[in-house]
């Protein structure tokens, strides 16, 4: 079982940036990814992308590709999610969570495919 723990998240204006950061502890986490996830006020959790926590691989759905940025330290047990330019639908609550590192590329975008999670952390970006 991977244990998870975001933080990072608050307030901020639209054409911010903000770094999110995702703790996990566990055994064997070469066998996974983490992915991280939106959920919008009113609506379900989408995918924002993943990191394999055995190559550093990242995938990103076309929604996000070039404005958000997923990156691990290892030394930290650590996966941080920058988020560049922010608009206020990026408003909501923001997790972390675990799935199997066979659930590589797009599939990672399903929030269906993780099986452990955060607690999440609020985002709330004002105009």
């Amino acid at each position: 079982q991977v244990r998870l723990a975001e933080s990072g998240g608050g307030l901020v204006q639209v054409g911010d940036s903000l770094t999110l950061s995702c703790e996990f502890t566990g055994r064997a986490l070469d066998r996974y990814i983490i992915g991280w996830l939106h959920r919008a006020p009113g609506r379900e959790r989408e995918g924002l992308g993943c990191i394999s926590l055995r190559d550093d691989t990242t995938y990103y759905p076309d929604s996000v590709k070039g404005r958000f940025t997923i990156a691990k330290d290892s030394a930290k047990n650590t996966v941080y999610l920058q988020m560049n330019t922010l608009r206020p639908e990026d408003t909501g609550i923001y997790y972390c969570a675990v799935t199997s590192a066979s659930n590589r590329g797009p599939f990672c975008f399903l929030r269906t495919v993780y099986a452990d999670w955060g607690q999440g952390t609020q985002v709330t970006v004002s105009s």
